[in-house]
């Protein structure tokens, strides 16, 4: 990365860099509740209406029979919708709780609001759509339209109910049936149904002492109030000038929103337990004349390339280049070692340089030394998900931004009036909560819904443990169901990938079940025990790593009671490339080797 060498001209201290990790790791463990955070009811029952909806909306109950039922219309679920159409299948449903499709892009719409990974690969089915992106990192907006458009283009606006949310699905055995019934009272039967419930949309809300107190105007970044802040995605929030804000959240959310509340609050108060790494973003338009060159199959091998780079293979073309590619492209080939595949231990040193970088920058940018040393991130690089902005740092050099740094302990308390920190109290008009979303949690708690399969079992029973899946996607005892989730499949950090994968796996075994007349599928129990072993075997490095990290969504805020469900809900281990493989292999046994 440009300037990188400059700023790590001195020596790195691993040994001493660990203890610190170790030390700071330990302030916030001291101060962890295992409590569930707050739901969304009672006086917090308007954080998860629809700003954006239509509120007199209603429509006659709907009782059909379709072949295949989608539940979401975010990105997984319009990828699953379009490669079922381009398998013939005509008859089908999606139920969205939103308004319109866009799933995380029709509910975070935030100032700010962009893709962290690169348009171009992360915008799905670009060259089936023939068309690229405005910017490297293209906008909500832009995002939100895209998805749209797929939808119009592939039909599948055509019986989908919108402001409507799936409330039990049960498995009709004498009919070989699921019967989905929803909140507006339809009754559906459906031969396949995929649940595609997303992973940015379901709001969470911090556990914080007296939450319910606050009399002055709150909300949840995913459901934000423009009618209150005014301005638009862009920012020019006109309604905050004579306000004191208040934020409790740094993560990505939070670093794209806060420049411009920074720009449009009369003061803003940040709150923060632990700080993200923050790089730079370096975020350009597309160039037309490179747009031009693009040929057949480039979003394709622009991906794969950006996948085998973050799994650490040395590709001798880094396509993205940017900083998500960047950590691992520095790393450097030792005479003798595999000039293919880097090591742990070069991987885990190439990730502490780049932390000694991002905390030597923001000492480099942001002016009052205190604010910068509480904006360091002492953790692992891939601890949390690392973050790239070009103004966040800069913005805690306006006068009007206080960072209210916590020491790793986070809010003490909530008052009618404000935010209380160390026993200061910090009185605001507005608090603003960048707390993310219920993520690789239980299923029922994350969708909303319950599921009863084969013999009335529902899926919170059966995965009560945590998650008994075939590649992520298909469950035993529950026939004819599907699910697009992260839980136990091979991650990347472009979600886009997995969904593809996943949804083209999906569409193919329905699509060979409908040509075969095949009443039922399901994963043998046999199959999905071979998964999960697979699941809890690649298990070890990365649960190393993350009992190391920080408390965060990503390994259960450190919860030790909870070390089996984490592990069986969490990514395989295995990465993303060999998982993709798997369901490749699987598309290409024409028996539909383990159902």
């Amino acid at each position: 990365m440009s300037g990188m060498e400059n700023l790590l001209d001195a020596e790195i201290d691993f040994d001493a860099l660990q203890r610190k990790y170790a030390e700071e790791r330990a302030k916030r463990m001291a101060n962890i509740s295992y409590d569930p955070a707050p739901n969304l009811t009672g006086k917090f029952a308007d954080f998860d209406q629809d700003p954006y909806a239509d509120p007199e909306f209603s429509r006659e109950a709907v009782a059909d029979e379709v072949d295949v039922l989608i539940v979401g219309g975010g990105l997984a679920g319009l990828m699953a919708g379009v490669r079922l159409r381009q398998q013939g299948i005509r008859n089908l449903r999606m139920i969205d709780k939103g308004s319109d499709f866009g799933g995380t892009w029709y509910w975070n719409r935030y100032p700010g609001a962009a893709c962290d990974i690169e348009s171009y690969i992360y915008l799905p089915l670009l060259e089936e759509a023939g068309c690229v992106p405005t910017e490297k990192y293209a906008k909500a907006v832009e995002i939100r339209g895209h998805l749209m458009a797929l939808a119009e283009r592939y039909d599948l606006y055509s019986g989908a109910l919108f402001q409507t949310t799936v409330n039990e699905l049960r498995w009709n055995e004498a009919y070989d049936r699921w019967i989905v019934r929803t909140d507006r009272d339809d009754a559906i039967s459906a031969r396949f149904v995929i649940v595609c419930s997303g992973l940015l949309s379901n709001p969470k809300l911090p556990k914080i002492p007296g939450i319910e107190t606050f009399e002055g105007h709150s909300f949840h970044t995913s459901r934000w109030d423009y009618a209150y802040t005014g301005g638009d995605q862009n920012g020019g929030m006109t309604g905050l000038a004579d306000k004191t804000v208040a934020i409790i959240g740094t993560g990505s959310t939070a670093i794209q929103a806060i420049p411009h509340l920074g720009r449009s609050a009369k003061q803003l108060f940040v709150f923060q337990r632990t700080p993200s790494s923050i790089d730079p973003r370096g975020n350009t338009p597309t160039d037309p004349e490179w747009a031009k060159t693009l040929g057949p199959g480039w979003q394709r091998e622009r991906s794969d390339n950006f996948n085998s780079v973050m799994s650490g293979v040395r590709e001798p073309v880094d396509l993205v280049q940017d900083g998500w590619t960047d950590i691992l492209r520095s790393v450097p080939v030792p005479a003798g070692s595999d000039p293919t595949a880097a090591t742990a231990e070069e991987l885990q040193n190439e990730q502490m340089r780049r932390m000694e970088y991002t905390r030597r920058r923001i000492a480099q940018v942001v002016k009052d030394p205190a604010t910068a040393e509480a904006l360091k991130p002492w953790y692992a690089y891939f601890c949390k998900r690392p973050c790239f902005s070009d103004d966040y740092l800069e913005t805690f050099n306006r006068p009007n931004v206080s960072l209210v740094y916590t020491d790793g302990q986070g809010v003490e308390r909530i008052t009618p009036k404000g935010v209380v920190v160390n026993g200061t109290e910090y009185p605001v008009d507005c608090l603003i909560y960048a707390t993310g979303f219920d993520f690789l949690s239980e299923f029922t708690r994350e969708t909303g819904l319950e599921a009863y399969g084969r013999d009335g079992v529902t899926l919170s029973e059966h995965w009560q443990e945590g998650p008994r899946t075939l590649f992520a996607v298909q469950t035993d005892k529950f026939p004819n169901f599907f699910l697009m989730r992260l839980a136990q499949a091979g991650g990347s950090f472009n979600y886009t990938s997995v969904a593809e994968e996943q949804s083209s796996y999906i569409a193919h075994v329905i699509s060979r079940c409908i040509e075969r007349g095949a009443a039922q599928v399901e994963p043998a129990s046999a199959a999905v025990d071979a998964w999960v072993e697979i699941v809890v075997e690649k298990a070890g490095p990365r649960r190393a790593l993350l009992e190391t990290c920080t408390p965060s969504y990503y390994n259960y805020e450190g919860n030790p009671e909870r070390e089996r469900f984490a592990i069986l809900s969490d990514l395989s281990g295995e990465g993303p490339l060999p998982y993709f493989e798997r369901l490749r292999k699987a598309r290409a046994d024409p028996d539909l080797g383990g159902l």
